[in-house]
């Protein structure tokens, strides 16, 4: 079974799209921002897909993107953006950070399903 750490701070997101993601198969972990996501990760969480929130509290998520990314398990671990934001600018620098795709909320659950099986392979 295909493991997804989802990082988004509003609670109705963590439960809606972490059951969705659940319902498809996947393992869930959630964390309510950057840096607990990255505390699950230094303690030895893996993750084959991350999903995170790009305006969150502290950390963003292309912040935790990058942070990531220099860890040796997530050189290559597909990264999804799913935020509100929809200016090219932060998807440019969200690409630029190492991320694999960018998603607008409110997603389509066939949508979202579609991508991660198009990233995840």
């Amino acid at each position: 079974m295909k493991s997804i750490l989802l990082v988004d701070d509003s609670p109705t997101i963590l439960a809606s799209v972490g059951q969705l993601l659940e319902r498809t198969g996947y393992k869930v972990t959630t964390a309510k921002h950057g840096e607990e996501a990255c505390a699950l990760v230094d303690g030895g969480l893996t993750a084959n897909i991350v999903i995170t929130d790009q305006n969150m509290p502290g950390m963003s998520g292309i912040d935790l993107i990058r942070t990531l990314r220099k860890k040796a398990g997530y050189r290559f671990t597909p990264m999804l953006v799913l935020t509100t934001e929809t200016q090219q600018v932060k998807r440019e620098e969200a690409k630029a950070a190492g991320a694999t795709g960018w998603l607008v909320k409110p997603v389509a659950p066939d949508q979202l399903a579609a991508v991660l099986k198009k990233v995840s392979g």
